[in-house]
């Protein structure tokens, strides 16, 4: 497995990928520094950022545009505890750009994940071939991603996200 110094950024794997990309997330907060002012904002009731395609969000949604022009199936997955966390209903609040960039979402209570095998990281798997985990620290910061191309380690990723999918609400139909 690689970490950090000499991994392909995110952007780079999704420019080369060819079939499919599909995300996992099971924390139910995140602290991810650069959304924080925008996470700030929608608590204090500015949801702009919600709906704001020109700004930080911008480059992810233009890689999941280019990726499903040329073919590729995005789809992300959530396992949440219910009631969700304020900072779910965010995220749920944002989704919508996403979908209308390409990238297909559902969301799955986490008591209907009880009896699934999952990998202890949040991941990205790439082509079903190369997995990107997610590390994060107590409070939800990035601890830094890591990279493998085990094929044990793919084929996890690959049952378990089929496995929350299945279970999973398409985004129009759960609410927060």
């Amino acid at each position: 497995m690689q970490q950090n110094g000499e991994l392909p950024t995110f952007a780079d794997m999704l420019a080369n990928c060819h079939r499919s990309a599909v995300h996992l997330e099971m924390r139910d907060s995140y602290g991810i520094a650069g959304e924080s002012p925008e996470f700030q904002a929608w608590k204090a009731g500015d949801d702009s950022s919600r709906h704001d395609r020109e700004g930080r969000r911008r480059p992810f949604l233009d890689g999941v545009r280019a990726a499903t022009a040329r073919g590729v199936v995005l789809r992300r997955a959530r396992i949440v505890s219910t009631p969700v966390t304020e900072y779910m209903r965010f995220s749920h609040a944002g989704a919508h750009l996403n979908i209308e960039a390409g990238e297909e979402v559902r969301w799955l209570p986490r008591h209907n994940a009880s009896a699934l095998t999952l990998p202890g990281n949040d991941f990205w798997l790439f082509d079903d071939q190369v997995v990107r985990f997610n590390h994060f620290t107590g409070d939800g910061a990035s601890a830094g991603p890591e990279i493998t191309h085990d094929p044990e380690v793919a084929e996890l990723c690959a049952t378990a996200f089929e496995a929350v999918w299945k279970r999973a609400l398409p985004h129009h139909d759960f609410e927060v």
